[in-house]
């Protein structure tokens, strides 16, 4: 009887957990929900400032270039790393840390860092890599605001020369079951493989539009891969969550039949003693 003592602990510890798994999942879900629908917002303006930002470059070619678009010697190389300040995503981090590791094992130039949230603060303090910037507690929903923060961080470290090429490693939404762990080239801005036939006459000045726009691109693609980072943390999160759950359920299943195992083996051990007694008096 005490075995069967135990396993119902143990059942009643395990769907308790199942329970808070499950809530777990569903909050995620509904912040999937609306992480997703910004993510799809936010990637046709992304995309459509970079392909303006490529013409403008094109046009200053022979003029002279924007600090924020000039190749330079490339002797410090810059990555941004988007991460989750929470655990119980899954493969979410891991995944990103290891592509970050494979590019960063192959670099022959000097490594400095940029972190977002404090699962990659702390993972890569353990590294012992050169952090020059540190990012922590954007919430669930980061904002432009929080963005442009961060951007305005990495434009000082570009133009002081800090930094010469700048990199932004994060998670890619593809589903809430599929997180692709992506490498995006953010400064200098790198010019459209195909070049435009077309002639654009700019106002004010390409120079002005220029000043205003590149910085306003920095902040964009930040913004983008925030976006991209808590909806694919979010997706991660509610598979993670959704297994577990199914998990828990498959062991309480297990744990049910050994208790009743346990119990019908006490009763037959019971009625057995029964049974003897009864023979022992008959004799």
């Amino acid at each position: 009887m005490a075995n069967v003592r135990d396993i119902r602990r143990r059942i009643r510890s395990v769907r308790s957990m199942e329970q808070i798994t499950n809530a777990m999942k569903m909050v995620a879900a509904s912040k999937l929900r609306k992480a997703q629908e910004k993510v799809i917002a936010a990637r046709p303006y992304a995309h459509r400032m970079q392909e303006i930002l490529g013409r403008l470059a094109q046009v200053q070619e022979e003029e002279e270039t924007h600090p924020l678009l000039e190749e330079r010697p490339v002797e410090r190389v810059g990555y941004i790393i988007v991460s989750s300040d929470r655990g119980l995503c899954g493969g979410y981090n891991a995944n990103l840390f290891r592509m970050t590791n494979d590019i960063i094992k192959n670099e022959t130039r000097d490594v400095r860092l940029v972190t977002i949230g404090s699962k990659g603060r702390d993972f890569y303090r353990r590294e012992k890599f050169e952090t020059v910037a540190e990012f922590v507690g954007l919430g669930d929903e980061p904002s432009y605001g929080q963005a442009r923060e961060i951007a305005q961080e990495v434009i000082s470290l570009y133009e002081s020369g800090e930094l010469d090429e700048v990199y932004i490693m994060y998670n890619e939404f593809v589903s809430a079951i599929t997180q692709r762990p992506t490498q995006v080239k953010i400064l200098p801005i790198e010019k459209p493989k195909q070049e435009s036939k077309r002639e654009y006459i700019f106002e004010p000045s390409d120079e002005e539009i220029l000043n205003t726009l590149l910085p306003k691109y920095v902040e964009t693609q930040v913004f983008r891969t925030l976006l991209e980072g808590k909806a694919s943390e979010m997706g991660a999160k509610m598979t993670a969550m959704g297994a577990a759950t199914d998990n828990a359920r498959e062991l309480i299943d297990e744990l049910t039949l050994r208790m009743n195992r346990a119990r019908q083996a006490a009763i037959t051990t019971e009625i057995s003693e029964i049974v003897g007694g009864a023979s022992a008096l008959e004799q």
